[in-house]
């Protein structure tokens, strides 16, 4: 692979966890207003609308009868039951917790790819994932005291549906434009979400749709939702799987700061010290010869 397409696809992989970082402190806000199946349904809408307009202006064509079964399966139960879990689960729990609790994803994606897509493992990699995840697990140690935890379990069971999805979004990726799965992969998932949204609302007495609500789910629709998952699905075609997972670690270092920022949330000397790793482990993925990243998966 050249390196200008590698720079680009590690550029990618910044932007699109940054964005989910944001996505987790978005979540927090917009679920004390929303009930939460219809923030769900809402932003899928939102990214729908936006990434299908974009597919018929560029003409990318259509998905053939016999692959619809692979983006049923990436919109239902990776967009729907994964991402429903970990919106659950940050309402269970809190921001920072939730989104660390994601970052175990590098270990799942890892395995699932070298057993299903017979990625290589490299020394590289694994040293990568592992300082990466110590650091997440010295943050976790050093925030987790108040956690609720049905939250962390159900975080696990999203962690674990989404690393199974991912694998074969590498897989579909390498046959169709990353912006096609994502944009049909979505509706999938929001017309899943729409029932639950209706019933939801029908049973809620108090919902608080303002301007700040508005603004903050045009934000996870259009940049965390659609931007993002797009720009994931486009590193996945471009770069192996267990690659783009040792960029998971980032998605909390943005979660937490935000939480900080906006949440109130606290920050210790455990999460300085563990940031330190997160990155550490990143740039060791990162500054890996192209040879020590193993063949590319047809």
């Amino acid at each position: 692979m050249e390196k200008s397409t590698r720079t680009r696809a590690y550029l990618y992989l910044l932007t699109n966890f940054s964005l989910w970082g944001c996505l987790y402190v978005l979540s927090k806000f917009v679920l004390d207003k929303l009930p939460l199946f219809t923030v769900a349904c809402l932003r899928y809408v939102i990214a729908v609308a936006v990434l299908l307009t974009v597919v018929r202006v560029r003409k990318l064509g259509k998905i053939e009868k016999g692959d619809w079964k692979y983006v049923f399966m990436v919109g239902f139960l990776g967009y729907f039951l994964s991402l429903g879990a970990q919106l659950i689960g940050t309402k269970l729990s809190n921001a920072s917790l939730a989104s660390l609790v994601n970052s175990t994803n590098p270990v799942f994606i890892m395995v699932m790819a070298a057993v299903l897509l017979k990625e290589k493992l490299t020394v590289r990699k694994i040293l990568s994932i592992l300082l990466a995840l110590a650091g997440v697990y010295i943050i976790l140690g050093g925030g987790a005291a108040g956690a609720q935890w049905a939250g962390i379990v159900i975080s696990f069971f999203s962690v674990v549906l989404w690393s199974f999805v991912s694998v074969y979004v590498r897989k579909i990726t390498q046959k169709y434009p990353p912006l096609l799965v994502t944009a049909y992969g979505m509706l999938v998932a929001a017309v899943c979400n729409l029932p639950i949204a209706a019933v939801e609302l029908a049973r809620t007495e108090q919902v608080s749709f303002d301007a700040q609500a508005l603004v903050a789910l045009l934000a996870m629709g259009v940049f965390c939702t659609g931007a993002a998952h797009l720009l994931w699905n486009q590193s996945l075609s471009m770069l192996e799987a267990s690659t783009c997972s040792a960029f998971y670690p980032i998605q909390p270092l943005v979660s937490v700061v935000l939480g900080i920022v906006f949440l109130g949330e606290r920050v210790s000397v455990s999460f300085v010290a563990g940031s330190i790793l997160i990155v550490i482990g990143v740039l060791v993925c990162v500054a890996a010869p192209p040879a020590a990243k193993g063949k590319k998966v047809s």
